[in-house]
């Protein structure tokens, strides 16, 4: 089983393609070379070819990364399932985890959802969707100020509050306000519960 990650840049059209491509593209290439694991096709869009355990803790670092750009956000459907046919790109490969993926990031434009997830296991795809848009209720609402904390934590998973702050340069309290408002402690129970069902630690 593979997991494949669809999805495009909201609001790209305000913004010139400098503004952040070049820090997606230095997220992408820590997973893997391209096109092999990553492609970035008709300006905006892209697919991602990752392990199931990891796929929506990269999700939600992308929706972070992206929203560290005032008024950018992102659009993923996530499709767990089969791969028939490795070409040599992402974009040229197929299988269930493609085709699921692709018709969730379709239905996500219709039902104005920025994420959700589509798998086999209708039980758990039900589960884990209903809590995806319960978060996206503060995810979606990000300030740069929080999306850059949540990239920061879940990059460093192990740094301290104190470690954070030097980073950034502000008083340790600031640090813990910030995970507070951008609700890391759910985004993290989220992740955790994602992982107990997949039976792989995070990293």
């Amino acid at each position: 089983m593979i997991a494949v990650l669809t999805g495009d840049i909201i609001n790209s059209a305000g913004y010139k393609t400098t503004d952040w491509m070049p820090v997606f593209k230095n997220f992408l290439r820590k997973l893997g070379d391209s096109p092999g694991v990553w492609e970035i096709y008709r300006g905006d869009e892209f697919q991602i070819r990752i392990a199931p355990e990891k796929a929506l803790k990269v999700a939600i670092q992308i929706k972070a990364l992206i929203k560290t750009i005032k008024h950018l956000d992102v659009r993923i459907g996530i499709g767990l399932g089969d791969e028939d046919y490795r070409g040599v790109g992402v974009s040229e490969s197929n299988g269930s985890a493609y085709q699921r993926s692709g018709r969730t990031l379709s239905l996500l434009k219709e039902k104005k959802i920025n994420l959700a997830i589509a798998t086999a296991d209708s039980q758990l795809e039900d589960t884990l969707n209903l809590m995806l848009k319960l978060g996206l209720d503060f995810m979606d609402t990000w300030s740069v100020v929080s999306a850059e904390i949540i990239v920061l934590a879940l990059e460093n998973p192990t740094a301290s509050q104190k470690e954070i702050a030097d980073q950034l340069q502000i008083q340790q309290s600031a640090v813990s306000q910030r995970q507070k408002r951008a609700r890391l402690d759910l985004v993290e129970d989220l992740l955790n519960y994602y992982d107990k069902n997949f039976k792989s630690p995070r990293t």
